[in-house]
């Protein structure tokens, strides 16, 4: 019943619509804990003026804050495609426009992934580049 009310009923074909509607469903539940759990870190904990340099230095001395990030980053990425794809479809009427835009959101989102996972991957912090901390 709630299917019919959000997004329509699951696809009965299989394959990558079936994956696709699963996939929405799923990654949307897990990226409300993952912006919950950064908000509250970025936005509520800390002071937002205290985000410096130094900051995420530390913050990704750990490897788990990486994950957290890389974790945000792509299903942040591929939720938000998956949607544009989706809107792509129900209005763009014809197939050569449709094939354009869909290969265009493609490319965006593998590019903005690979930097994103790249910028992840190769941070080091610079040594004496921290800067003074921040004072509360």
């Amino acid at each position: 019943m709630l299917s019919r009310l959000y997004g329509g009923p699951r696809p009965a074909g299989g394959g990558f619509e079936t994956f696709s509607w699963y996939y929405f469903r799923i990654s949307g539940v897990v990226l409300i804990f993952l912006v919950i759990i950064h908000l509250t870190i970025m936005h509520v904990t800390n002071d937002v003026s205290c985000t410096t340099y130094a900051f995420v230095a530390a913050r990704y001395a750990n490897p788990f804050w990486r994950l957290f990030d890389w974790l945000l980053l792509t299903l942040g990425l591929t939720h938000g495609v998956n949607g544009l794809r989706v809107v792509i479809d129900d209005y763009v009427r014809s197939p050569g426009a449709r094939m354009v835009l869909q290969g265009i959101a493609a490319v965006l989102l593998l590019a903005f992934f690979m930097l994103g996972t790249i910028t992840l991957i190769t941070f080091q912090p610079v040594a004496g580049s921290l800067g003074p901390a921040c004072l509360h």
